[in-house]
C-alpha cells in the first residue's frame, strides 16, 4: 500500500511537472510571437523617423538650392545691366572717335575750330569716362558654400534610444502633512530624452522594504511631466507610505529609483482635563471655553457636541520635510495626567497629553469664526498654573485676538511682534524640536506666517489658550 501511495504521488508529481513544463512551452511561444510581433512594429517605427528624416533633408535640400538659384540669377542680372551700360558707351565712343578722326581732315580753320570744340564737349560727357570698369558683382558663391562634416558625424552616431537612469527622490523635499505627500525627485544627470516619469506608491506598516506576504500593489501615478508630485486625499491608514519613481522615454521606461518610506502616522494626542482650567470644558477631542467656572471637567453627552464644525478644528499630521523622512522617529510620550496644578486666574490654558521629544510634528487649528481670542504654540512643562503662553521663556505662540478689533501677534517670553498679514483660517504648526524650529503656516496656501528659531532644551507640549471660543481635534 505504501508503495503504491508512492507511486500516485509521483504520478501526481509528473503530472504537475508536465502541466509546468506544457504551460512554460506555450508561454515561449508566445514570447516567440511576442518576439516577431514586437521587431516588426520597431521596423516600422524605423522606416517611419528615417523616412521623416529623409524628408526633413529634402525639404532643406530644395530651400538651400533655391537660395542658390536665386542669388545666381540676382548676379547674372546685375553683370547683364553693368554689360548693357558698357555696350552703350562703348558705342558712344566709337562714334565720337569716327569724328573726331574727320575732323582733322577739315581744312577751314574756322569750320575745324567750331568741329573741335563740339566733340571736347561730348568727350567731356561721354557715359565711357563715367562708367566703372570694375564688376560690379563678385563672380564668388563661396558664401552659400555648406559643411555638414558635424551633421553628417551626428548621423553617424545615431543609436537606438538609451534606457533613462533610475531617479533620486530628494528626501530633503518630501513632505507628508494633512493626508497629501508631496515627492521630489531629480535626475542623476541631464537627460533631454526623458519625456514624462511614472510615480508608484503603496503602504505598509513596516519601517522599510514590506515583507513579501504583507506586499500592497503598488498603485500607479503615470505622465507626469515634472519631477514633483503631489498624493492628495489620501488615507493614512498605514504607518508608511513606500514611493518610488521611474523615468521614461519615447520607446523605454527606465530603472525604478530606490525606494523611500516616508512615515505618516499622525502626532496623536488628546487634551489633558485633569490641568486645564476649571472654565474650560475638555473631552479628549476638544476644548470649549464657559463663562461660568467648576463645571468645566463634566464629559458632554450627545452628538451634537462632537466635530460639527462648532469649533475651530486641530488637524495633526506628521510631517517629514526634514533631512530625512526615511526614518524618522515619533519623538513623542505620553505624559502623567494629574501630574501638574490645574491652570487658573486669567490663564485658559489646556495642554497635550503627549510630550515632543525629537522629530518633526506637524497639526492644524481651524478657528471658528466668532471666536473671541485663542493662542496656538508649545510649552516646556514648567508653565505656571498662572501663566499664559507667550509669555514665559519657556512657551512660544501665535495669538489671535478678534475682541473689539482683530490683531495677530507672534509671542515669547513676553515679548510680542505683530504680524501685518491677514489671519488664514487655518493655521498650521510645524515643530523641528531637533532642528530647534517652531514654524506656523497658512496652511492653505502653505505660507510661512512665522517662524521662532531656537535650541529646545526640554521636552514640549502642545499647548492652547481659548477664551469665548473652543478647539477641537479631528
Amino acid at each position: 500500500m505504501p508503495l503504491k501511495e508512492t507511486l500516485q504521488r509521483i504520478v501526481s508529481t509528473l503530472a504537475n511537472k508536465n502541466d509546468e513544463i506544457h504551460n512554460f512551452i506555450d508561454m515561449l511561444n508566445q514570447t516567440i510571437r511576442n518576439v516577431q510581433v514586437n521587431s516588426s512594429k520597431v521596423i516600422r517605427e524605423l522606416d517611419e523617423e528615417f523616412d521623416a528624416l529623409y524628408s526633413v533633408l529634402d525639404e532643406m535640400k530644395g530651400t538651400m538650392a533655391n537660395t542658390i538659384q536665386q542669388e545666381r540669377a540676382h548676379k547674372i542680372q546685375a553683370l547683364h545691366n553693368q554689360l548693357s551700360q558698357c555696350g552703350s558707351a562703348l558705342e558712344s565712343s566709337e562714334e565720337l572717335l569716327e569724328l573726331a578722326a574727320r575732323t582733322l581732315n577739315i581744312m577751314d580753320p574756322t569750320e575745324f575750330s567750331k568741329a573741335a570744340r563740339q566733340i571736347k564737349d561730348r568727350v567731356t560727357m561721354a557715359s565711357a569716362f563715367r562708367i566703372s570698369l570694375k564688376p560690379s558683382i563678385s563672380d564668388s558663391m563661396t558664401h552659400l558654400m555648406v559643411d555638414f562634416s558635424l551633421e553628417r558625424h551626428a548621423l553617424q552616431a545615431l543609436r537606438f534610444l538609451p534606457v533613462p537612469k533610475a531617479p533620486e527622490i530628494d528626501t530633503a523635499a518630501c513632505l507628508v502633512a494633512d493626508n497629501c505627500i508631496t515627492v521630489s525627485w531629480r535626475m542623476p544627470e541631464e537627460d533631454s530624452r526623458v519625456d514624462h516619469f511614472v510615480l508608484e506608491y503603496r503602504k505598509t506598516n513596516f519601517d522599510g522594504f514590506a515583507r513579501v506576504k504583507d506586499e500592497q500593489p503598488w498603485e500607479v501615478i503615470d505622465y507626469i511631466k515634472d519631477t514633483e508630485y503631489t498624493l492628495s486625499g489620501l488615507k493614512f491608514d498605514k504607518k508608511y507610505m513606500n514611493v518610488r519613481v521611474q523615468a521614461c522615454n519615447k520607446a523605454v521606461a527606465g530603472e525604478y529609483s530606490d525606494p523611500v518610506t516616508l512615515e505618516t502616522k499622525a502626532f496623536l494626542f488628546n487634551l489633558d482635563n485633569t490641568s486645564s482650567h476649571l472654565n474650560l470644558k475638555v473631552e479628549d477631542t476638544y476644548v470649549e471655553w464657559e463663562p461660568t467656572g467648576g463645571k468645566g471637567q463634566e464629559k458632554v453627552k450627545g452628538k451634537e457636541n462632537k466635530g460639527s464644525g462648532q469649533y475651530p478644528v486641530l488637524k495633526s499630521n506628521k510631517r517629514s520635510g526634514a533631512p530625512s523622512p526615511k526614518r524618522t522617529s515619533i519623538g513623542t510620550s505620553p505624559t502623567a495626567k494629574g501630574s501638574r496644578d490645574r491652570f487658573t486666574g486669567e490663564s485658559y490654558t489646556v495642554l497635550g497629553d503627549t510630550t515632543i521629544e525629537s522629530g518633526q510634528h506637524y497639526w492644524e487649528v481651524r478657528a471658528q469664526k466668532d471666536c473671541k481670542s485663542y493662542s496656538v504654540g508649545v510649552t516646556y512643562k514648567n508653565l505656571g498654573k498662572f501663566d499664559q503662553l507667550g509669555r514665559t521663556n519657556s512657551s512660544w505662540c501665535i495669538h489671535i485676538n478678534n475682541w473689539l478689533q482683530s490683531t495677530f501677534s507672534a509671542k515669547h517670553n513676553n515679548k510680542s511682534k505683530t504680524l501685518d498679514i491677514p489671519i488664514p483660517d487655518r493655521i498650521g504648526v510645524y515643530c523641528n524640536f531637533d532642528g530647534g524650529q517652531l514654524m506656523f503656516y497658512n496652511a492653505n496656501s502653505k505660507e510661512l506666517l512665522y517662524a521662532f528659531r531656537t535650541k529646545f532644551t526640554q521636552p514640549l507640549l502642545p499647548g492652547f489658550m481659548i477664551w469665548c471660543g473652543g478647539l477641537s481635534k479631528s
